[in-house]
């Protein structure tokens, strides 16, 4: 298992150099086929030449492409220097550079909006895995009945509804016709009520198109899982049913279904653009858009990198859970 777990981060680590290289190549060349000049979208429209020339040096943007990757990569771990004009600036380590468009450190704008974005994604994953598992248990087990039919027309509905419907309906009710719940983030270290109301719509919105998809493939599953031999072989061994669904079918429903939880939940760090949208939340989605909107390379640069750490994380700890779900599974 620690063999197993050593080469996983190993490879992690590969795969996250390989997203900053491609990344770094393509917004590399972006500026060369369009036109445009980094630099001068540093500086501002209006810059004269020679101001431009001192922030392509201090920048770094006339070096090539792997001392550029080696630089942003270094400046991770250990810190880096910009130079130029005579004035030394000193960015200090995790270094992601600086933001093009508001020459904001770049590293203090995703302190702010990661949490943010962590919290909704978070709270709206344990939400929807246990709406959505759940109701296709039961939905599977009563195959045919009217909650198996309601269940699944609630979940065609969640899976057919555009999240920005679901979210304008969520304020039209609770905020503003009953006025429940707040309409902003409040940080968890500043009150837990504040963090929990201000949340509580974005995680439900959020939830239900999830526990929807969820919903339907688990029952699916769970019906192929109780049409196998060796659920026919427990039942016909006199293992009460309880045991039966919850030590022997459970356990290769799950499998499938966390394999999708894995890569949906670290999708979503980078991805719930729309949610925060419709609840003016300034997470990670946000600066995303920002990032591409104004074309600000660094800025998109980091959203992708720390997006891709995410998913890779999500999925290496989705594995380790297959040996604890299912012992069949042997990690080597």
């Amino acid at each position: 298992m620690l063999a197993y777990i050593v080469r996983r981060l190993f490879a992690v680590v590969v795969m996250l150099l390989v997203v900053t290289l491609v990344t770094l190549s393509i917004f590399f060349l972006i500026p060369k086929m369009t036109g445009s000049d980094p630099a001068a979208m540093f500086v501002g429209k209006q810059a004269d030449p020679a101001s431009i020339e001192a922030i392509r040096q201090k920048l770094g943007l006339d070096d090539p492409i792997l001392v550029q990757f080696w630089h942003f990569v270094s400046g991770i771990f250990v810190g880096r220097d910009y130079t130029g004009g005579g004035d030394t600036i000193h960015c200090a380590m995790p270094c992601f550079g600086y933001s093009f468009r508001t020459e904001q450190d770049v590293w203090s704008m995703l302190v702010d909006a990661f949490p943010v974005t962590l919290s909704m994604v978070i709270g709206a994953a344990v939400l929807w895995l246990i709406l959505g598992v759940s109701t296709g248990v039961v939905s599977a087990l009563k195959r045919g009945t009217i909650i198996d039919r309601a269940a699944m027309i609630t979940a065609l509905a969640g899976v057919s509804l555009p999240i920005f419907f679901t979210a304008m309906l969520a304020m039209l009710v609770f905020r503003t016709q009953l006025g429940w719940l707040n309409a902003s983030y409040v940080p968890i270290t500043e009150s837990f009520g504040g963090w929990f109301g201000g949340l509580l719509l974005p995680w439900v919105t959020l939830a239900f198109l999830y526990a929807a998809m969820y919903a339907r493939l688990t029952r699916a599953t769970m019906l192929e899982v109780l049409g196998e031999d060796y659920i026919r072989t427990a039942r016909a061994k006199g293992l009460p049913e309880s045991v039966v669904l919850g030590k022997h079918a459970m356990r290769s429903t799950m499998t499938p279904i966390l394999t999708i939880f894995g890569m949906d939940l670290g999708a979503l760090v980078g991805g719930a653009i729309l949610t925060e949208t419709a609840f003016s939340l300034h997470g990670l989605g946000g600066l995303a858009i920002k990032g591409v909107s104004e074309r600000d390379l660094p800025l998109i640069l980091a959203v992708t990198l720390i997006t891709a750490a995410c998913v890779v994380i999500a999925n290496l700890v989705v594995d380790l859970l297959y040996a604890v779900i299912d012992p069949r599974v042997r990690l080597a």
